[in-house]
């Protein structure tokens, strides 16, 4: 896209020795006004719950559009015909934006995350398949690290437009288990066998009580439904630590570890 500059000579033309002085003083009080005003919103800014990384990005927009308004008033008071300004970068602004679309995509998701906030720094979310450690929320991307220390930069676009899972959001959280014993192992025994695994580890909540109950009958074993609360910063630990818990209380208790498996009973033909 073309941008005709021809009529800017003309408009430059009209300036007088005579303007310059008003013009001046325009430009003078102009940049004061917005000094003063500038320092005001970001007192204002760190007073609010705004997120810090969008105070740079709303002070910069208010600024460019304060300087906009001091260089048009300036401009009207040099003789310069504004609407000729305004019409040179209507079609300079269009011409970037639609250049930089892209950009401007993620940069407006970025902002929209910035203010809705569904996640923060420290966070561990999974967005679009992704999982990780949120360390940093960018205008143009958001920066997470996974388990395995790989760093991986999502772009605001595509985090804005997916399903996004945030697992810390809430100080506690709830650890599922399914367990399973064989049919010849009594149910209140295999019960009693996983609760006192579960009664060794003091991050487990007393309330809501842990929840262990059948959940299945399968071909060859039971299925145990196992359903506590602990703290989110404990649910890593303690869901290893019961896994590993389970076996040995099952064999302090005598409950076999059941696996997959067909019986097969042989018989014998014999002639009459």
């Amino acid at each position: 896209m073309n941008i005709n500059l021809e009529g800017l000579p003309a408009m430059l033309e009209k300036v007088t020795f005579a303007s310059l002085l008003p013009a001046l003083l325009y430009l003078m009080g102009g940049l004061l006004i917005v000094k003063i005003v500038m320092g005001a919103l970001t007192k204002a800014l760190e007073r609010s719950g705004i997120e810090k990384t969008l105070h740079k990005f709303v002070l910069t927009l208010i600024k460019l559009t304060l300087y906009f308004i001091v260089f048009m008033t300036v401009a009207g008071a040099l003789g310069i015909q504004i609407t000729s300004f305004v019409a040179i970068l209507s079609v300079a602004g269009l011409a970037i934006s639609l250049s930089l679309q892209g950009v401007l995509s993620n940069l407006s998701s970025g902002v929209m995350l910035l203010s809705v906030k569904p996640f923060k720094v420290g966070d561990y979310v999974e967005v679009g398949g992704v999982g990780g450690t949120v360390r940093e929320i960018g205008f143009i991307h958001t920066k997470v690290s996974t388990v395995d220390n790989k760093i991986i930069y999502i772009p605001n676009s595509e985090v804005s437009s997916s399903k996004i899972v945030n697992y810390t959001n809430e100080d506690k959280r709830r650890v599922d288990f399914v367990f399973s014993a064989g049919y010849d192992c009594p149910v209140e025994t295999v019960k009693l066998a996983i609760r006192e695994a579960i009664e060794k580890f003091p991050q487990v909540f007393a309330e809501p009580a842990p929840f262990v109950r059948v959940g299945a009958y399968k071909d060859s074993v039971i299925e145990y439904t196992v359903r506590l609360w602990c703290k989110t910063d404990d649910y890593w630990n303690l869901y290893y630590d019961i896994m590993e818990a389970v076996p040995e209380s099952y064999a302090k208790h005598g409950v076999e570890m059941s696996y997959p498996h067909l019986n097969v009973h042989m018989v014998n033909d014999q002639d009459n």
